[in-house]
């Protein structure tokens, strides 16, 4: 049974209760009057008291009984409606209870995607750090080059790379091998540089008035270092010839 219908025969009870009180007040009101009626009426009339006392008593009882029907009825009534509250009421609690629970599992959802998105964001900011201090200790580590004509052409290489001079490792290793057959203490004392007194030294027999002038910041002022050498002579042939890839005999 509904709500509204408990309610609805609630109140049609009510009605029923008002009217059945107020039909038992009137009879009783009636009874009362039929009972003191003066004892010293005539014997004609006795008869007829008696006989009109009869159904009054008769309605007196019947009124009783309307009554207590009426009153059963009202108890009942207030019985479903205190049912239908307390179900109501019930069902309330229930739903209050059920949405707390959704609005604390949504929380903790909502808790749990905030938590994981900062520890991806602390994990990525993380990794970040990480890459750019390897980085930073790669670029600071100096590299180590074997002591002899392939490390001292590679040396070169990086360092004439560095300082946009364009040269290849072929390049440098053919014309390093027809000047000096990679050593670095070649020296040249019979051509007109000798004779002048400005000889051809190193790897790439460079004279001194070119290596001075074409020597490559950061590496050694020597002509017989091999790496500054080679780079002084790679510097000449980039500003003469366009690279030392284009050098293919004296120069």
């Amino acid at each position: 049974m509904s709500f509204s219908r408990i309610t609805s025969r609630g109140r049609r009870l009510n009605k029923v209760q008002k009217l059945s009180v107020a039909g038992v007040s009137t009879l009783a009101a009636a009874g009362v009057a039929f009972s003191l009626v003066p004892h010293d009426g005539s014997a004609t009339t006795e008869p007829q008291a008696a006989s009109a006392a009869a159904p009054v008593a008769y309605t007196g009882k019947k009124a009783e009984n309307i009554q207590a029907g009426a009153i059963e009825q009202n108890a009942t009534a207030k019985q479903l409606v205190k049912a239908a509250d307390e179900a109501k009421a019930k069902d309330s609690a229930a739903e209050k209870k059920a949405a707390a629970k959704a609005e604390a599992k949504a929380k903790a959802v909502a808790e749990a995607k905030s938590e994981k998105a900062a520890a991806k964001k602390k994990a990525k900011a993380e990794a970040k750090k990480r890459a750019a201090k390897k980085a930073s200790r790669a670029a600071d580590r100096k590299p180590v080059y074997a002591n002899n004509l392939d490390g001292w052409i590679r040396e070169s290489l990086a360092i004439m790379h560095k300082k946009n001079i364009p040269g290849t490792y072929e390049g440098l290793h053919r014309n390093i091998m027809r000047e000096s057959s990679g050593n670095p203490r070649a020296i040249n004392n019979w051509d007109i540089n000798a004779i002048n007194g400005v000889p051809s030294k190193g790897l790439l027999q460079v004279i001194k008035p070119t290596f001075d002038f074409y020597h490559v910041k950061g590496t050694k002022h020597d002509q017989y270092d091999p790496v500054a050498n080679i780079t002084a002579a790679a510097n000449y042939a980039a500003d003469k010839y366009g690279s030392i890839d284009n050098v293919d005999s004296a120069y």
